[in-house]
C-alpha cells in the first residue's frame, strides 16, 4: 500500500507545483526566447541570410533545358528570286521550307565571367543584415521596456490594493464598533452612514484597480509569451531606493548604427551606379537536337547543332539615368547625415532629462514615505480619539483620505522613479 501511495505523489506531483514566483530578470529571460515580435525579428535576419545565399547562387554555373515540339499546319514558306531556279529575272516565287512535325532539344549552360554589379550587390547585402541585426536590437530594447514597465506597473497596483485592503479592514472595524454604539442609543445613524460610504468608496476604488491589474497581468503574459491561462505570480518588489541601474557605463546606441550603416549603404549604392558604366561578360554553350518528321512520304531525320559563346553587354548611352542618380543619392546622404546628428540630440537629450527625472523621483519618493508615515501616525491617533467619542466621523473619513492620498503618491512616485529609470537606460540602450 505504501509502495502505491508513493506512486501515485509521483505522478500527480509535476501537476501539483505550485505557480513559480517571477522577478524581473525571469521576466525578461521568457520574453527573449518566447516573445513574437522579438521572434520574428530574428526570423528575419535567418531570412537575410538565405537571401544572400540565394543571390551567391544566382551568379553560379546555369544549366537549363529548352524542349520545343511544333506542329506546322501550314509550313511556313519564304520568298526568293526566280531567278534562283532558272525563271525569269525580277520576279519572285514562294517556296516553303520545313515539314509538318519539328521536335527541337536544347541545353545551355550559362557562366557569368565578369559583371561589375555583382561586388556591388553582394556589399549590399552585407550591410543590409547588419542593419537588420541591429533592428533585432532595437525591437529587442523595446520589447524590454515594455515588459519591464508592465511589471513595475502591476507591482505598484498590487502594493495599491494591498494598501486598499488593509484600509477597508481598518474600516470595518470602525463600523462594527460604531454599530454597537448605535445599538446602545450613544451615537446616530448618520454617523454609521457616513463610515459605510467611505468603506463603499474604498471598495469601489479596490475593484477598478483590480480589473486594470488583470488586464496587465494578461499583457504582461502576451509579452514574456506564458499561456494566458495560467496563473502568473510576481515577486514583490519592494517600494524602496534600490535601482535598477546595475550597469550605467555600458552604452550602445543601436539608432546611431542604424544610420551608419544607411550611409555605408549609400556609399555602396554610389559605387555601384559608377560600376554600372563597365561591360559585363558571359560565357555560354548550347547543344540542339531537332528531329524533323513528314508522316505521308515517311520522312524523319534528326539534325544537331552545338555552339559556344562570349556575350558582352555595354550600354554606351544611358541618357543621363546613372548621372541623376547619383544626384539623387548625394542629397540621400545628405539627409542620412542631418538625420544622425538629430537623432544624436535627441538621445542625449532623452539621457539628461531621465537622469533628471531619476533624481527629482528619488526625492519625491522620500518625501511620499514621509507623508505616509505621518498620514499613519495622524490615523492611529484619529482612529483612537474617534473610539473614544472625542472626534466625529467627519474628522475620522478625512484622516482615511489624507492616509489613502499618501499611500498613492506613494505608489506613484515609485512608479515614477521606475519609469524615469527605464527611460535612462533605454536612452543609453541598455536594458538587460
Amino acid at each position: 500500500m505504501k509502495n502505491k501511495y508513493l506512486l501515485l505523489l509521483l505522478l500527480i506531483g509535476p501537476y501539483s507545483v505550485k505557480a513559480q514566483n517571477l522577478d524581473l530578470e525571469s521576466c525578461l529571460k521568457m520574453a527573449d526566447t518566447a516573445n513574437l515580435t522579438i521572434r520574428n525579428a530574428r526570423l528575419e535576419i535567418e531570412m537575410n541570410e538565405k537571401q544572400i545565399k540565394a543571390y551567391k547562387s544566382a551568379i553560379t554555373p546555369k544549366v537549363t533545358f529548352i524542349g520545343d515540339y511544333k506542329y506546322n499546319a501550314i509550313i511556313p514558306g519564304q520568298v526568293v528570286p526566280a531567278a534562283f531556279f532558272g525563271g525569269t529575272p525580277g520576279t519572285y516565287s514562294t517556296v516553303q521550307f520545313g515539314v509538318p512535325y519539328n521536335l527541337s532539344n536544347t541545353i545551355q549552360l550559362t557562366q557569368v565571367i565578369y559583371n561589375p554589379q555583382v561586388n556591388y550587390a553582394l556589399q549590399a547585402l552585407a550591410l543590409n543584415k547588419k542593419i537588420v541585426e541591429i533592428q533585432e536590437k532595437l525591437t529587442v530594447q523595446d520589447i524590454k521596456q515594455q515588459v519591464s514597465s508592465t511589471y513595475f506597473n502591476l507591482q505598484a497596483m498590487s502594493k495599491q490594493i494591498a494598501f486598499l485592503t488593509e484600509n477597508i479592514a481598518n474600516m470595518d472595524k470602525l463600523i462594527a464598533n460604531m454599530e454597537a454604539m448605535l445599538r446602545a442609543e450613544l451615537i446616530v445613524e448618520t454617523e454609521v452612514d457616513k463610515l459605510k460610504i467611505n468603506r463603499l468608496n474604498i471598495l469601489n476604488s479596490k475593484q477598478t484597480l483590480t480589473a486594470t491589474k488583470d488586464q496587465l497581468e494578461t499583457l504582461l503574459k502576451i509579452l514574456i509569451g506564458m499561456d494566458s491561462s495560467k496563473t502568473i505570480t510576481l515577486v514583490s518588489d519592494e517600494m524602496i531606493q534600490n535601482s535598477i541601474l546595475v550597469d550605467k557605463e555600458t552604452i550602445s546606441h543601436p539608432e546611431l548604427e542604424i544610420i551608419d550603416a544607411q550611409l555605408q549603404m549609400n556609399t555602396e549604392e554610389r559605387k555601384g551606379t559608377n560600376l554600372a558604366y563597365l561591360p559585363s561578360l558571359s560565357f555560354y554553350a548550347a547543344y540542339n537536337y531537332a528531329y524533323n518528321m513528314k508522316p505521308e512520304d515517311d520522312f524523319r531525320t534528326g539534325i544537331e547543332s552545338a555552339f559556344l559563346g562570349l556575350r558582352l553587354d555595354w550600354t554606351l548611352f544611358d541618357g543621363l539615368e546613372k548621372y541623376n542618380k547619383q544626384k539623387v543619392n548625394a542629397i540621400s546622404r545628405e539627409k542620412i547625415a542631418n538625420q544622425k546628428d538629430l537623432v544624436a540630440q535627441q538621445l542625449q537629450l532623452a539621457t539628461d532629462n531621465a537622469q533628471k527625472q531619476i533624481g527629482i523621483q528619488l526625492n519625491s519618493l522620500s518625501i511620499s514615505k514621509e507623508q505616509l508615515f505621518l498620514s499613519q501616525k495622524v490615523y492611529k491617533q484619529t482612529e483612537a480619539q474617534f473610539k473614544e467619542g472625542i472626534i466625529g466621523s467627519n474628522d475620522m473619513i478625512t484622516a482615511e483620505n489624507s492616509l489613502q492620498q499618501a499611500q498613492t503618491n506613494v505608489v506613484s512616485a515609485y512608479i515614477q522613479l521606475r519609469q524615469a529609470e527605464l527611460a535612462y537606460l533605454k536612452s543609453i540602450g541598455n536594458i538587460k
